[in-house]
């Protein structure tokens, strides 16, 4: 069942929360540390069907020593309230420390910066990538999540509401909504929180 939004219920959405959209991506463009970057990594390995507020409260700055050395079981029992199918996400979080001192050298080209995550990184799909490298200011990215399809589906950009089950298919969606901003006059960047705000409330990340 489609969502019930118009494109002009989208524009008038987007130009309401304008100034947060943007003021949300300039907080994300800051110089970061190698410990701010690797507790963003491991957020966005563990937002996947979860609720980003509630991953937020577990998954922060003060807890990045223990992201960094708790064993799986320590760290399986941290992430536990917080997040779904915690014991593969523990697992995952203790696999990403090898790439903690690669988070200050990323490929400079997103779509390279990407590539590398998603070959490297386990845990972390084109989606979760993209989440990622947008939240530590990196632009011209989708993040093509439930909220964004079912949106997308309801505007008649997507056949269908399905989640994309292949790379190729994740790129194709990409490129769809890129259209799709073109076409509308908004910022690729803008649209996805917009997108985003529009079905939780709230623009976060």
């Amino acid at each position: 069942m489609k969502s019930t939004i118009t494109h002009k219920g989208l524009k008038s959405h987007y130009l309401k929360n304008k100034k947060t959209i943007k003021e949300r991506l300039k907080e994300f463009s800051k110089e970061r540390s190698r410990n701010e970057l690797f507790t963003e990594l491991c957020f966005c390995i563990c937002t996947p069907q979860s609720k980003a507020l509630k991953v937020a409260e577990v998954i922060r700055i003060e807890n990045v020593n223990k992201l960094l050395n708790l064993n799986h079981k320590q760290l399986a029992n941290m992430l536990r309230r917080n997040t779904r199918f915690h014991n593969n996400k523990a697992k995952h979080i203790i696999g990403a420390r090898t790439y903690y001192s690669a988070l200050t050298s990323l490929p400079k080209d997103t779509i390279a910066a990407r590539e590398f995550l998603v070959h490297n990184v386990k845990g972390l799909g084109y989606k979760e990538s993209s989440h990622f490298l947008r939240n530590i200011g990196c632009r011209g990215l989708c993040i093509v999540d439930r909220h964004v399809i079912n949106i997308m589906h309801a505007l008649n950009v997507f056949d269908n509401a399905k989640n994309p089950t292949s790379p190729k298919r994740y790129l194709e969606m990409e490129s769809s909504i890129k259209d799709y901003a073109d076409k509308h006059g908004y910022d690729v960047d803008e649209l996805d929180l917009a997108l985003w705000s529009f079905k939780t409330g709230h623009v976060f990340k």
